[in-house]
């Protein structure tokens, strides 16, 4: 049997709605595990008798071990296979849970935190991995778009969440729901996830290591570069917009807190609303068409926002570009990591590695830069959003080669 033949069964291989689910939730893992307990914040630095920048730290570390976790994970899958990391992964990540609930100073806490996202990096880079493996096209940007609803709430009920818990269970209880989750990710893998790396791409790997070829030398694919870049800089939009939000909408727009989660929702909810409309509409437009628009819009939006802060337009007005940029990466994300695992099919679980590492450590490096000018203005958050929207579309079509 040839490996074009191989690979066709391979991509036979529905991938079905609950197996979809799961990934979905694999993925979404860690950004709840990121934001469900910052309401728990000040209680922490009381109980624990640590400063604010010491708890401070137990975010950067589980940051710190989502990026450098998919870095392992993802090459390792290659090599080994989709399932087998994912359990072990999964597993460990439930211990690092247990240890994070439990511990008795604020040291511990740390470490535990960056080992949890260390662990849980595996759900995230090889969810993306499997659904390479079981589709291509327009199929697998449909299932990346779907997955995409999952992540674009997430980030927003996990706040609301945690503020619903910390009152009645404490900030250890909070860690005791994330270990729930991630006992819940163990039993899913085990239960649903089946082994979707083809054997003979494996060996392949293995030969090629044999010989001294490193699966990452497959990342200079200029298709992988540029779909890579114009994810990681979409995404990193969305963290400028998600760092500067609270400063921007309650201090010039003057909105309350509960004004504010309302808008901080919309905002998610049109993420959500167009990530199912790209789903839908990649039955019948390219994958390619679909990340263009996005990426359009989402330029076009920035330059707005910079254009309403440069003439001293109304605050009221800002809220409205940045709506649309940021609903744009429902055009965005999930047609991007399509692309980019479609162009290194042999390496789908380091591509996923070089992409989510790429994606946090720049919207880490980018959402300081947004408050730079201080709480009363938009100017550095309207700058850094239009540097970035330009960027991405320079990357899409420099690697398109589009003129």
């Amino acid at each position: 049997m040839t490996t074009a033949t191989r690979d066709a069964q391979t991509h036979e291989t529905a991938i079905s709605p609950w197996l979809l689910v799961v990934l979905a939730l694999l993925n979404a893992v860690a950004p709840v595990a990121t934001d469900l307990y910052l309401p728990a914040f000040p209680e922490m630095t009381a109980e624990l008798q640590a400063s604010a920048t010491a708890v401070q730290l137990t975010l950067t570390a589980f940051l710190l071990g989502l990026t450098f976790g998919q870095l392992l994970f993802g090459p390792l899958s290659d090599r080994l296979g989709r399932r087998s990391p994912l359990i072990v992964g999964a597993l460990l990540c439930v211990l690092a849970s247990v240890v994070a609930a439990t511990a008795p100073n604020i040291a511990i806490l740390i470490a535990a935190r960056f080992a949890q996202g260390f662990t849980g990096a595996a759900g995230m880079v090889i969810g993306r991995a499997v659904i390479s493996d079981l589709a291509d096209g327009k199929s697998a940007g449909r299932a990346f778009s779907l997955m995409m609803i999952v992540g674009g709430v997430a980030p927003v009920v996990a706040p609301f969440a945690g503020g619903l818990l910390v009152g009645p269970v404490g900030w250890r209880g909070i860690l005791w729901v994330v270990c729930g989750l991630t006992v819940a990710m163990l039993v899913a893998t085990v239960t649903v996830v089946r082994e979707s790396h083809p054997a003979h791409r494996r060996d392949e790997l293995k030969a090629d290591a044999a010989q001294g070829i490193s699966p990452w030398r497959a990342l200079r694919s200029r298709a992988y570069i540029a779909n890579t870049l114009a994810f990681a800089f979409g995404f990193s939009v969305m963290m400028a917009y998600i760092s500067a939000s609270p400063f921007v909408y309650q201090v010039m727009v003057g909105l309350t807190p509960t004004q504010y989660g309302v808008a901080f929702g919309a905002n998610a909810l049109g993420i959500v609303s167009v990530s199912s409309l790209s789903a839908r509409l990649n039955q019948r437009i390219a994958t390619a068409t679909l990340l263009g628009v996005g990426l359009g819009l989402t330029m076009a939006a920035t330059l707005v926002l910079l254009g309403l802060v440069l003439t001293g337009a109304p605050a009221w007005l800002i809220p409205i570009p940045i709506f649309v940029a940021v609903a744009s990466q429902g055009l965005i994300l999930g047609n991007a990591t399509a692309l980019a695992l479609a162009a290194v099919p042999r390496a789908a679980g380091t591509g996923s590695a070089g992409l989510g590492a790429l994606q946090f450590g720049l919207g880490a490096a980018v959402s300081p830069l947004v408050s730079l000018g201080g709480e009363h203005t938009a100017l550095p958050l309207a700058v850094v959003m239009v540097t970035l929207a330009v960027l991405a579309l320079l990357a899409f079509l420099v690697g398109h080669r589009v003129s």
